[in-house]
């Protein structure tokens, strides 16, 4: 099998990019005091990644897909984050599974 050199070298950088940045953020959390308002953002963070990640299947998908996302939206006023996933991913697996 033959390997092309630039690819080969951009896989490693795009490696030791996704490790620095990682490795960055363990040493900055223990060295920044995390205040009021960072800590409030920071608690934010998991949220609006999951959001920035599903929105666009959300609104690019199927009816499935928009009443799942709008169940989630709902159990999300209510219950933990990993609830609300769980409940937004077997909505829209019982909704596909029915022909929607």
């Amino acid at each position: 099998m033959n390997v092309d050199p630039v690819t080969l070298v951009t896989i490693l950088l795009m490696g030791i990019a996704t490790y620095s940045t990682r490795l960055a953020g363990l040493v900055l959390v223990r060295r920044v005091p995390a205040s009021g308002r960072l800590r409030n953002a920071l608690e934010a963070v998991p949220a609006a990644v999951l959001t920035a990640l599903v929105a666009p299947a959300v609104l690019a998908g199927g009816l499935a897909e928009l009443i799942a996302g709008a169940v989630a939206l709902l159990a999300a006023l209510r219950f933990p984050l990993l609830a609300v996933v769980v409940l937004g991913a077997a909505t829209a697996g019982l909704l596909r599974a029915a022909g929607l």
